[in-house]
């Protein structure tokens, strides 16, 4: 479930005309200073990418998708889930759930060719009774360092975290913390969060919630941090602001900010619902969350730990994550509307009708923003903070949950399709070589 948006430009200098198409030229260049063997121009190695915002590089990529056109591959995927790609190197890394026997699968694809390597059963049975209809029991996506992948999955009562090697064998597995929703019985979506020698897991519900962060070599808890009792389904994120690393967090009444390494909270300040999916978006030293259940708002909170609301609305991006891009934050909300608002006070500058409902999260590359709607349609816009300004509108596939990766000139998106009678999901390779 999940869910992002944007700095704004002037277009009136060159430099800055430039940088509209260069979303890595303002992206922290060090974000993958503790993962020498991962790549920021080829690989999408977590949820939201290698920046943890939904930012890709200025490599040119097609904005004309669909079955036939610009398709370097397509196969099939086994199974049901919606976790996003990982691509790592000369792989693509998917979790998936055969919901009729209860298992659950870290799968492997080749990048090449979109052949199936290697399919390995992390868990069988401990499904929950009931889930949501639009969340999935492989909804987290994978995660890697460069050298190992981790995977959540909800079953027997627990959140269970599991390390694989790139050949697909399990190296450790662990369970996270309890989880058993009883109030609101929609199953478990955070993704894993690498953030240096750990990977930080979440689960929030009606009960012993926690946030807590593991030895990614070993799997040993390292810390642990409380939570309300109250489900929510974001996930966390590792963003550098002001010089400090922030563990940011939405939901439960709270826009809050914590020590990556040790759990310990920086700060917190009343904002969005009791419920939230997307995952936190920054710019300029302001996040940006937005929700969800019971009511709709999206917010706007300095992050130099006073803690200071700049702004907020009442519009939702309740599963869709946002995306804040020089100076302006973009968002597909759930009713189908774009909006785009300048990130210091919130000031509409255009909004746009499309159509929803949306679950998956945009991604900037290439110069353009790629946001995906339920139904399969992928809208291709411009970050212009002038005019909404319309590239392509695509069908691909008849349900779009995941969100794309987009790396190395490529984009991967997993979808599903029903034209054969019965729901089936494939994973798509995009690119401007077509098969």
């Amino acid at each position: 479930m999940t869910q992002s948006f944007l700095r704004g430009v002037t277009c009136l200098t060159v430099v800055l005309g430039f940088l509209i198409l260069s979303p890595v030229a303002n992206a922290q260049e060090d974000d993958l200073k503790d993962f020498p063997k991962l790549s920021l121009k080829t690989d999408w190695p977590w949820w939201r990418g290698p920046h943890r915002n939904g930012l890709g590089d200025d490599q040119p990529v097609p904005t004309k998708l669909s079955d036939k056109d610009n398709v370097v591959w397509k196969t099939p995927v086994p199974g049901r889930g919606h976790s996003s790609p990982t691509v790592v190197g000369d792989r693509v890394y998917l979790t998936t759930a055969d919901v009729k026997q209860q298992i659950h699968y870290v799968l492997a694809f080749d990048r090449a060719t979109g052949k199936q390597l290697w399919q390995t059963e992390v868990n069988r049975g401990g499904f929950p009774e009931r889930n949501h209809p639009k969340n999935t029991e492989a909804s987290p996506t994978v995660a890697s360092d460069g050298e190992r992948l981790f995977a959540t999955f909800y079953n027997h009562e627990t959140v269970q975290a599991v390390a694989l090697d790139f050949s697909g064998e399990i190296l450790w597995k662990e369970a996270a913390g309890p989880f058993h929703p009883t109030s609101f019985q929609y199953g478990y979506a955070p993704s894993p969060l690498i953030y240096r020698n750990s990977v930080i897991i979440s689960g929030e519900y009606d009960g012993e919630s926690f946030l807590s962060g593991f030895d990614r070599r070993k799997g040993k808890r390292l810390w642990k941090a409380d939570r309300p009792h109250s489900i929510s389904f974001s996930s966390p994120v590792v963003a550098s602001i002001g010089s400090k690393d922030q563990l940011l967090l939405s939901g439960s009444q709270k826009v809050a900010s914590f020590d990556p390494a040790s759990g310990k909270q920086l700060w917190s300040t009343p904002g969005t619902t009791a419920a939230t999916c997307g995952t936190m978006v920054w710019d300029d030293g302001i996040v940006f969350a937005s929700g969800g259940y019971p009511k709709a708002e999206t917010i706007a909170v300095k992050a130099d730990g006073s803690g200071k609301v700049l702004w907020k609305n009442n519009q939702k991006c309740y599963e869709q994550s946002m995306l804040a891009y020089q100076g302006h934050l973009y968002a597909l909300t759930d009713n189908g509307v774009v909006f785009c608002w300048q990130g210091s006070d919130g000031k509409e500058m255009w909004k746009q009708r499309l159509q929803g409902p949306v679950s998956a999260s945009p991604v900037l590359a290439g110069g353009h923003i790629y946001q995906a709607n339920e139904m399969g349609t992928l809208y291709v816009f411009k970050p212009n903070p002038e005019k909404f300004d319309l590239v392509a509108e695509n069908k691909v596939g008849d349900d779009s949950f995941p969100s794309p990766a987009i790396c190395g000139g490529q984009i991967f998106l997993r979808v599903g399709d029903r034209s054969g009678g019965e729901r089936q999901e494939y994973l798509y390779c995009f690119g401007n070589e077509s098969r």
